[in-house]
């Protein structure tokens, strides 16, 4: 019994240092995605407007690379917070994994045998598709580096049925998504901080110890469970457990719409837009990536600055805004501007999954830190939809 109790006690403590851990890292990374799409931004716009000097542009480009570098790990930042704006979508696994196989052969290596075991008529998850992806990559380059003289790795699925809470599983039917190697295996202690933030057992410089990290978050973020096995000599089975989803015949109908959508308004017409951020680098750097679009830009640092505008007689089309803003949050905003301007289109700009729960979900979102050809989409998408045929001007 008193075994039981220390056992319990001990996993909570775990716990609660992974959520405090969670919770300093979301908010970390929050601020860098703000840092990096001032960079990254101004760096696209200098690069569209700069002189053909080959240097100057491999320079700008190798800046604009290090960057998007830099954007990959926020990424792995904000899912081990369980943070990250996730685009879930019904996902056939065999299928995702097959798209992936000369990715996977050109990252491992000849040296790597890959082996992939898969039932016939395997449900779907829910999950967003390019996150499960990276992850897989990512346990797959962790069993490569574990086998240094080369070995096998297993790719395989089962369905199973989860009657009682189990192993942070909550009832019901899960796909057991499962990569086996051949390596080296980890020891005890190793194993128990595998998956914390920043721990590893590569060399300096050879790894930010979030790959794991990020697996643990996409799929506690994604209903499911992320679970380790390992033992010294005998190779390491990593099990990402996701919850079986609803048949979606509407997602590739969705897909193709989403598809003609854009490329029907390659040639859209010119906006007013409205910018709202609190972030002066992010609003000064959102502005001229609208105007560099062919789009009017209006401006406004609040939530309240933009009602007054709005309110001041000032033509607008569309607003967008950031969520996490002081006094006035971007949902708080849209719902003031939905009261007065029905129809007005807003698209809510978020760094990460910050919204309180229900909050905005039929909003368009814009994920932070964005480049200008995501921006461009998300306009498109918006202004296909006839909400900002009519220009809303204030009275």
């Amino acid at each position: 019994m008193q075994e039981d109790l220390d056992k319990a006690r001990e996993i909570l403590l775990q716990s609660q240092k992974m959520d405090a851990i969670g919770q300093l890292t979301g908010g970390i990374a929050h601020d860098f995605n703000n840092l990096l799409m001032a960079i990254l931004g101004s760096l696209e716009l200098v690069r569209t407007r700069t002189s053909d000097d080959p240097k100057i542009i491999a320079l700008l480009d190798n800046a604009i690379h290090g960057a998007e570098r830099g954007i990959t790990l926020t990424q792995r930042l904000l899912a081990f917070a369980r943070r990250q704006d996730l685009k879930a979508e019904t996902v056939d696994i065999a299928e995702l994994v097959h798209g992936m196989t000369d990715l996977v052969r050109r990252s491992l290596g000849p040296s790597v045998a890959i082996e992939s075991h898969f039932p016939l008529n395997l449900s779907s998850v829910k999950v967003d598709a390019n996150q499960l992806e990276m992850a897989l990559l990512n346990l797959m380059v962790n069993a490569r580096d574990a086998m240094p003289e080369g070995g096998d790795i297993i790719l395989s699925a089962r369905e199973r049925s989860i009657p009682t809470f189990s192993d942070g599983l909550k009832p019901g039917r899960y796909i057991c998504l499962t990569v086996t190697d051949s390596g080296e295996g980890m020891d005890k202690v190793t194993l128990e901080r595998a998956t914390e933030p920043f721990f590893t057992t590569k060399g300096l410089g050879k790894g930010t110890g979030l790959g794991l990290s990020m697996v643990h978050g996409l799929a506690q973020q994604s209903g499911g469970q992320f679970i380790l096995k390992s033992q010294k000599c005998e190779g390491t089975t990593a099990e990402i457990w996701l919850p079986i989803a609803q048949k979606d015949a509407d997602d590739s109908a969705a897909s193709r719409d989403l598809q003609h959508t854009r490329e029907a308004q390659k040639d859209m017409r010119s906006l007013v837009v409205l910018a709202v951020d609190d972030d002066g680098l992010v609003l000064v750097n959102t502005v001229m990536m609208l105007e560099e679009l062919g789009h009017i830009a209006l401006q406004a640092n609040s939530g309240k600055e933009a009602l007054d505008l709005l309110r001041g007689g000032n033509a607008v089309d569309l607003v967008i805004t950031d969520q996490a803003m002081p006094k006035m949050t971007g949902v708080q905003l849209a719902e003031a501007i939905a009261h007065e301007w029905p129809n007005m289109p807003i698209i809510l700009a978020t760094g990460y999954a910050e919204l309180p729960p229900g909050a905005g979900r039929n909003m368009p979102t814009l994920s932070k830190p964005f480049c200008l050809k995501r921006l461009a989409e998300a306009l498109a998408e918006v202004d296909a939809k006839g909400q900002g045929v009519a220009r809303v001007v204030s009275e």
